[in-house]
């Protein structure tokens, strides 16, 4: 599997220039790869209420939605060719945010990509034997040392990864 900065290089020259204002955000885990874009701000008349301001900016993401859908379903095919990933999309505009397509996988329906990763991560650290007991752990322990801890088992993965390329074929 292609890690996220071959997949996030591969959006970032495949996807047409002007889509974003700057590059895509792209980041993945092992089902499933998120590109979301910043769209340029909308220019609204000064003294805009600020509901008036989220309105537009939503607008603008619906818009982009509709204008795109055919290159992005076709982009989208090829990743899933090239990457053997679903892939979903989302947009943000001075703010606001949407996420358009989500893939919903049926042991965890209602987890997004960051959370899924952490539990990958930690079936392939060997801390849990599958996501629903990853979850299970997760739950026990509770976010106090959560995040300098699941920093330092990817930095041990990479590792490992290295140490595994090295060996015999």
């Amino acid at each position: 599997m292609q890690n996220e900065n071959e997949v996030r290089a591969w959006f970032t020259g495949r996807l047409p220039d002007g889509w974003f204002t700057g590059p895509p955000d792209v980041s993945s885990d092992n089902d499933e790869i998120l590109v979301r874009g910043e769209l340029a701000d909308v220019e609204l008349a000064a003294g805009t209420s600020d509901a008036d301001k989220a309105a537009a900016r939503q607008a603008r993401i619906d818009r982009f939605r509709e204008e795109t859908r055919e290159g992005r379903m076709k982009i989208a095919d090829e990743a899933e060719r090239q990457f053997g990933r679903k892939v979903a999309w989302a947009a943000g505009c001075g703010g606001e945010d949407k996420t358009f397509t989500t893939l919903s996988i049926p042991v965890m329906t209602r987890l997004r990509m960051p959370e899924r990763k952490v539990l990958d991560t930690l079936v392939e650290g060997g801390v849990a034997r599958s996501r629903s007991e990853a979850l299970a752990w997760c739950v026990r322990l509770v976010g106090k040392h959560q995040g300098e801890w699941i920093d330092q088992l990817r930095e041990a993965l990479v590792k490992v990864g290295e140490v595994r390329g090295q060996g015999p074929a």
